[in-house]
């Protein structure tokens, strides 16, 4: 059976051009700080800004109101130009990925992480870097984790929601509990329930992380597209 088969028509790749866009302005709208075609997510929640993929004079200024003189802005996998004077600050290499088959499944002893859980995820989060996660990032969507003698030592959960797709986020390990195929586990039951709902699953990793790639390959996800996560700051 074909993931087409599993999910019904497949959702328009096109969304996840401007993923965060697509999601501030449809399923996660309800979630969006918001000023003229400027959108964010709850900066207790996730750090990520998103503009058109075409960003007018107008744009940037709104960014610049919404933000404030100073401020970073993490940009959410969208390749733009700022304004000749605003500083770069970051800009890293990334893909993105799709489920072109992935094998999910359903994992018995994953448990639903809820805000009890927060603390927990926080140190796990603070152990293992594996991107942007604050303490309202939870209410974004499903998070599973494995606990190992009462301590969570891995999770993954949901973050972006285009129209059609969810994004798979935070995967991360203790590193004295690599290897056991706990990452795995809990990225298919992910892209189970996922898929139990009609969606597909999508994912972003840094280009750099080959290993993460290869996993998420030998899994069944496709290469879509490289991207790249980049902040820029506003002048002044």
């Amino acid at each position: 059976m074909t993931v087409d088969d599993q999910c019904g028509n497949r959702s328009d790749e096109r969304v996840l051009d401007n993923p965060a866009y697509a999601a501030l302005t449809g399923p996660q709208a309800h979630l969006a700080e918001r000023r003229g075609d400027v959108l964010r997510y709850p900066p207790d929640m996730s750090p990520f800004l998103t503009v058109p993929e075409h960003p007018s004079a107008q744009v940037w200024e709104d960014v610049a109101a919404l933000v404030g003189a100073g401020g970073v802005v993490p940009l959410a996998a969208i390749s733009i130009q700022p304004p000749d004077d605003w500083e770069i600050v970051m800009d890293i290499p990334g893909v993105q990925l799709v489920d072109d088959g992935v094998h999910a499944a359903p994992d018995p002893e994953a448990v639903t992480l809820t805000a009890d859980d927060v603390p927990d995820m926080m140190d796990l989060v603070a152990r293992t870097q594996p991107g942007p996660f604050r303490r309202r990032t939870i209410e974004l969507g499903t998070y599973l984790g494995h606990r190992r003698d009462g301590k969570l030592v891995a999770m993954a959960g949901e973050r972006m929601h285009p129209p059609g797709w969810t994004e798979i986020s935070a995967v991360c390990t203790d590193p004295a509990y690599r290897g056991h195929g706990l990452a795995t586990r809990l990225v298919l039951a992910l892209a189970h329930g996922i898929r139990e709902r009609g969606e597909i699953p999508f994912m972003h990793a840094a280009a750099d992380n080959t290993h993460a790639i290869g996993l998420y390959l030998s899994l069944g996800f496709r290469l879509r597209r490289e991207v790249t996560f980049a902040a820029v700051r506003v002048p002044g």
